[in-house]
């Protein structure tokens, strides 16, 4: 059962892709964080991919420097640590500008979204000191897992601090026979990564109509990354109307 509250945070790709479409700097990105933010949202995530398909480089750092304004929220940025993700982030820190969870995703440069997590322990002599470059910059680090519960040991052993549950497989099974299998599975690895002192994360697919369910289930969520769903229901309760409904799902 579900004693604490779990974090949301707004992930802006989608509206940096709409923007993208066109050269008229709309929808903006940064006024969208505000909103999000101004609602309730604990943070904000962007996910800057090599090819700028959405969230660009300077929309990374418009953020960062907006979240100066807002210092009880937190900055997440992920990506694949063999892309650009550690550039973008030792920018931001070379300047001192906040940015406090990096989330490694190993996804590939034109993959169409993130489908997998790390594996273990065929990733981690590779994963562990880009882990220790992030770490000694002072940042969190969690790294997006698939739901193995025999998997959050090799994340505890590269000095990850969390894990991202890749929920994909969740919300594929909702409303459907598997649902209760899957839910049993997510509930299972974070068990077993609270068990090893890892803070869990989850992202993925998640929506109005799964949230609320997997965050009574799931223990000790700390943090949920939502994105493509919120920001489709953005489109017909606003930006505010949107998180709110979000955060509902998430009360204790």
């Amino acid at each position: 059962m579900k004693t604490h509250s779990t974090a949301l945070s707004v992930n802006l790709n989608k509206v940096a892709l709409v923007r993208n479409t066109r050269h008229l700097g709309i929808p903006s990105v940064t006024r969208a964080a505000t909103l999000c933010l101004q609602a309730g949202a604990s943070g904000i995530t962007v996910h800057p991919r090599p090819d700028a398909r959405h969230i660009r480089a300077d929309d990374v750092t418009d953020l960062a420097q907006l979240m100066q304004a807002w210092p009880d929220r937190e900055f997440n940025i992920e990506g694949n640590p063999f892309h650009n993700l550690m550039d973008v982030v030792g920018g931001l820190v070379a300047r001192k500008l906040p940015v406090h969870q990096v989330t490694f995703v190993p996804d590939g440069e034109g993959q169409f979204t993130s489908d997998h997590g790390w594996n273990f322990p065929q990733d981690a002599q590779r994963l562990r000191p880009l882990i220790a470059q992030a770490r000694a910059w002072g940042l969190r680090v969690s790294l997006f897992m698939d739901a193995e519960p025999a998997s959050m040991a090799g994340a505890r052993e590269v000095g990850a601090h969390r894990v991202e549950l890749y929920t994909e497989p969740f919300a594929a099974a909702w409303g459907g026979p598997k649902q209760a299998e899957q839910l049993d599975r997510f509930a299972q690895s974070a068990r077993a990564a609270l068990n090893l002192g890892l803070g869990v994360n989850a992202g993925h697919d998640l929506n109005l109509d799964n949230l609320a369910a997997f965050a009574r289930q799931v223990p000790g969520l700390s943090e949920v990354s939502i994105g493509h769903a919120l920001i489709a229901d953005a489109l017909e309760l606003g930006y505010a109307g949107a998180v709110a409904a979000y955060l509902r799902c998430l009360r204790p």
